[in-house]
């Protein structure tokens, strides 16, 4: 591994991947370190993405649009910005803001 590419993740794509439906996961989550810079290269590349909000009731995210407020989390919290999309085949993505783990992970 060089690198430029630590801290990378690694999505496969394709016919034959796997045996779900396409469309039928919803939830998954991609940890970013700027949520606003994460948002603003998605958009750029075409995805349509969702605005950047963040939960009235603080760090948990739900899988619903219950309880979130646009824009980031004011005071930027790891764990507190988010921003969803949807891949091609319908499948349901977050941007997570993580810039400082919690302990343990």
């Amino acid at each position: 591994m060089t690198g430029d590419e630590l801290g990378r993740a690694r999505l496969r794509f394709g016919t034959g991947v796997t045996t779900a439906a396409p469309g039928s996961v919803q939830g998954l989550h991609l940890i970013v370190s700027d949520i606003l810079a994460a948002h603003a290269e998605l958009t750029d590349r075409g995805v349509p993405m969702g605005e950047i909000f963040h939960d009235a009731g603080g760090v948990f995210h739900r899988g619903t649009e219950e309880g979130r407020v646009g824009g980031p989390h004011p005071q930027r919290t790891s764990y507190g910005s988010f921003a969803a999309f949807s891949d091609p085949d319908g499948n349901g993505w977050v941007l997570r803001e993580v810039t400082t783990r919690l302990p343990g992970r």
